[in-house]
């Protein structure tokens, strides 16, 4: 896992833990998005970082784009779509 420093050059990040099955999960809609987006991701350890760990224990896995929270638990392919295009879904009700 990255580090917080080098996740700060990346514009996707997935905050995770180990032992995590919604993070493995996540972890491949991050890939995979992030990949036919073209852009950077990074991944973090939330038990890692102490504001990480403050912030996010209860919601991992996270995804930050361009720094904001952007979806947790679940990662739905789509939203984070949505999030790189600049798209405002976090507007709208999660079904």
């Amino acid at each position: 896992m990255a580090q917080v420093g080098e996740s700060a050059r990346a514009r996707v990040v997935l905050v995770s833990r180990v032992g995590c099955h919604l993070c493995d999960a996540g972890r491949e809609v991050v890939r995979e998005v992030a990949a036919a987006a073209g852009v950077g991701w990074a991944e973090v350890d939330v038990d890692a970082d102490p504001d990480l760990l403050r912030r996010f224990s209860d919601k991992v896995p996270v995804v930050l784009v361009d720094g904001a929270e952007r979806d947790f638990g679940r990662l739905d392919a789509e939203r984070l779509r949505a999030a790189l295009a600049g798209r405002r879904w976090w507007r709208r009700r999660r079904s």
